[in-house]
Order: structure tokens, then C-alpha cells, then sequence
């Protein structure tokens, strides 16, 4: 039914919550990197603290991304994404009242925790919806919106932080909470929950009432109870290739997104050519960045998964190269323009490539698991980030992010499976 529906309101009302919930939620994940060197200062943090500051947050993602998949394979997508809005909103904004290294590292972990487990959500829920031949272009847009997330963040940055300071700043984080109220009364939980937990009347209700079928829909026999899910099984046979070839790419992508712009405004500070490096940091978001998720976004139900993956990471690997060189403002701005529209265009592949490549039994689980991998990417390449910098030099840091990208498009090419307009329950076999 879900297949042959066609799209409509209901869709596309699903596309602006879910999209919302993900712009929010990258403008949170993002704060830390806007406000970095006044809280180094105000908090008297050495450059190693200031690495563990911002590698501990992944830590948090990680256990969020972990547990919350699972959770939302137990309660459901919705209350699963209510929850975890609300823990990541609640502790970004108490990051305001952090008086020291400990504090701050301590907010930030569980705030780090709603942040990993809500990430995943939106793309899994979203996925459950749409159609097939839709469904790559709907969660690239609910990817794509983490740009605007981003570009919020500096906005923000620009307007309250260079007059309130970095305490009012971090404030702002209460705005996602907007979206629990919205969540509650717009969003309906999954159908495909809901037909695997054998709810199959409610489905069916939810049905009628969308609008997402005509006349009249009786329930048949179906479903299952719920069970158990061990992570185990995301390495059975037909598993094993997809959950590894995801892992490394949840792991390349986190480290390389947030290893480069979580510190970007530091990189510009430190080349020290660069004027405004905030200014620079917003503009080059949406110079660079916009454009990759869109373009991404896209291609993906036109080439294909895999080759929008692969050529993407690419380019953003081959951005790194340039940005080793480069020393000019100008020369500057187009080499992080190209990692930007490489790396997030990526990110748009990616967050559609995920929940496509299990069943709906473990589809939260899985993908929970793949980010959960990421998260631990994440808070290595805090304190890894700040001792290449600080040790090798600019050059060779950029040269890390170099490889990493290109090992990712070569794992993709070579072991990926190809997902393009196919239903979900046909590459779950």
C-alpha cells in the first residue's frame, strides 16, 4: 500500500518535521565549533583539554546511537525521537552554566547522548513512508537539512555570541524542543513498526485517516511479537558485508566532518591570513556545503547509492589535498568549498544508504549500530585532531582527512550493494 500510494500532503508534511528535527539538531551538534575559542578562554582550557571538550560529545553519540537504535525498535520511531530531542536540547543549553573543564565535559557527554540517538532517526522513519522510487530523494532532503543547521549555528553565532557572549549562545540550544509538541501531535508512529509488532488495526487506522489509501483497507493476519534483537545478527551472511562496509563509512565520514569543521574556525585562525574566520567559517557553509547536499541529493535515485557515495567522497578527498597548499584567503575558501560540497554530498548518500539495508526488524538497530561506530570515530578525532595539529602541522592533518576519504570511496566502490528504487523488503532478502 505504502508503494503504490501516491505522494501528498501527508508525505511531504513527514519531509518538514523530519527535516526540521535534523537542521536542529545539527545546529546543536555544531555550537561547540562557532563558540571554541571563547570557551578556551573563559574556562582557562589547554589545547589538549579543548580536544577532550570536543571529542567527548562523540562519546555521548556514541552510547545514544547505540542504545536509542535499539530503542526505537522496542517503543518506536516516534517516542524514540521525542525522547532524544529533549536530552539533547535540555544539556547543549546547560553547557551555558559550565564553570570549568570537568563541568563542561560532563554536559556535554549527555548531551552528546541525545544527539546520537535521535541522528539516526528521522532517515529511518522517513524511509519507512516513502515510496521506493522516492525515497532517496526525500532522505537526502532530510539530510540536506543539516546545512541549514549548520548555517543557523553561525548565524546565531554572528548575532548573539559577538554581543551576549558564548553563555547566551549556547541558550539557543532549547530551540529544537519546539519540534516535541509538533512531533506529538503531527507525526504518526511507523507503519512498518507497527505492522512487525502486528499493531496491524492501528496501521490500517493511520491509513484511512492519511489518506494513503482508498476505500475501505481490512486488516489481514501478520506481524509478529516482539522479540529480542542481538546485535549478532547484523552479522549474519546476508548481513556481514553491508554492516561492515556501513561501519566504515559512518566511521570516515563522522571523523573527517567533524575533525575539519568542528575545528575549521580554529585551522582559519591559525593559517592567520584569513579575516573574519567566523565569517569566513558561515560563508563558506553555504557556498560549499548547500550545493553538495543538493547536487548529492539529486543524483541519488538517478546514478545510484554507490556512485554518488564514491564520487563524492572523492572530491572531498581531493579537497583535502588542495587545502594542504593553500595559504591565500582565496585559495583557502575554494579548497574548503570543495571538501564542503564533497563531504556533506556524501553525508546525503549515506543517511539514505543506511536504513535501506536492513529489515524493518533490525532497521533501527543496524543503523543505530553503523552511527554508533561513528560516534567512536568522532571522539577520537577530538584529542587526534588537536595532537596532529599542534605536532605535524596543518599540512599533514589535511592529509589524514585526504585518505580517510579516499579509502571510504574505495570500500564503497568495490564491496557496496546498489539500492536505487528498489523496495525496502526486496534488498532486506
Amino acid at each position: 500500500m505504502l508503494e503504490s500510494a501516491p505522494l501528498q500532503r501527508f508525505h511531504y508534511t513527514l519531509l518538514a518535521v523530519c527535516s526540521l528535527l535534523y537542521a536542529f539538531a545539527g545546529m546543536n551538534c555544531l555550537t561547540i565549533a562557532l563558540a571554541l575559542t571563547d570557551v578556551a578562554s573563559d574556562l582557562g582550557l589547554t589545547t589538549y583539554q579543548l580536544g577532550w571538550v570536543v571529542g567527548v560529545l562523540y562519546l555521548g553519540m556514541f552510547l545514544g546511537a547505540l542504545t536509542c537504535g535499539r530503542l526505537s525498535d522496542v517503543v518506536g520511531r516516534k517516542r524514540a525521537i521525542v525522547i532524544t530531542t529533549t536530552i539533547h536540547s535540555v544539556f547543549i543549553a546547560l553547557c551555558s552554566l559550565a564553570r570549568d573543564f570537568l563541568s563542561i565535559t560532563v554536559l556535554r557527554v549527555l548531551a552528546g547522548y541525545g544527539l546520537g540517538g535521535l541522528l539516526p532517526l528521522p532517515g529511518v522513519y522517513i524511509s519507512e513512508f516513502i515510496p521506493a522510487r522516492y525515497r532517496g530523494r526525500f532522505i537526502g532532503i532530510v539530510e540536506t537539512s543539516w546545512v541549514f543547521g549548520a548555517l543557523l549555528a553561525s548565524g546565531l553565532a554572528l548575532a548573539v555570541m559577538s554581543a551576549y557572549g558564548w553563555r547566551v549562545y549556547f541558550l539557543t540550544g532549547l530551540i529544537p524542543l519546539s519540534m516535541v509538541p509538533t512531533t506529538l501531535l503531527v507525526v504518526p508512529e511507523s507503519l512498518r513498526f507497527l505492522e512487525e509488532r502486528g499493531r496491524l488495526e492501528e496501521a490500517v487506522r493511520i491509513l484511512r485517516r492519511k489518506g494513503l489509501v482508498a476505500g475501505e483497507v481490512e486488516p489481514v493476519e501478520g506481524g509478529s511479537e516482539p522479540r529480542v534483537v542481538w546485535y549478532r545478527e547484523l552479522f549474519a551472511k546476508e548481513y556481514a558485508v553491508r554492516t561492515a562496509v556501513l561501519w566504515v563509512l559512518w566511521a570516515s565520514l563522522v571523523y573527517t566532518y567533524h575533525g575539519i569543521f568542528i575545528w575549521l574556525k580554529k585551522f582559519f585562525v591559525s593559517i592567520g591570513s584569513i579575516p573574519n574566520p567566523l565569517l569566513f567559517y558561515f560563508l563558506t557553509t553555504l557556498v560549499g556545503q548547500v550545493p553538495g547536499y543538493f547536487s548529492a541529493t539529486a543524483l541519488l535515485d538517478l546514478a545510484g547509492r554507490k556512485k554518488v557515495l564514491t564520487a563524492y567522497l572523492t572530491i572531498a578527498g581531493l579537497g583535502c589535498l588542495l587545502f594542504m597548499v593553500s595559504r591565500s584567503p582565496m585559495m583557502v575558501f575554494l579548497a574548503t568549498c570543495i571538501i564542503g560540497f564533497g563531504n556533506l554530498g556524501a553525508w546525503a548518500g549515506l543517511y539514505t544508504y543506511t536504513p535501506e539495508l536492513y529489515p524493518t526488524r533490525i532497521r533501527g538497530t543496524g543503523s543505530g549500530a553503523a552511527a554508533s561506530v561513528g560516534r567512536i570515530a568522532g571522539f577520537v578525532q577530538g584529542p587526534a585532531t588537536g595532537f596532529v595539529l599542534a605536532s605535524l602541522g596543518l599540512a599533514s592533518t589535511f592529509m589524514k582527512f585526504s585518505l580517510i576519504h579516499i579509502a571510504a570511496a574505495a570500500v564503497v566502490a568495490l564491496l557496496g550493494v546498489e539500492t536505487k528504487q528498489r523496495v525496502l523488503e526486496e534488498i532486506s532478502r
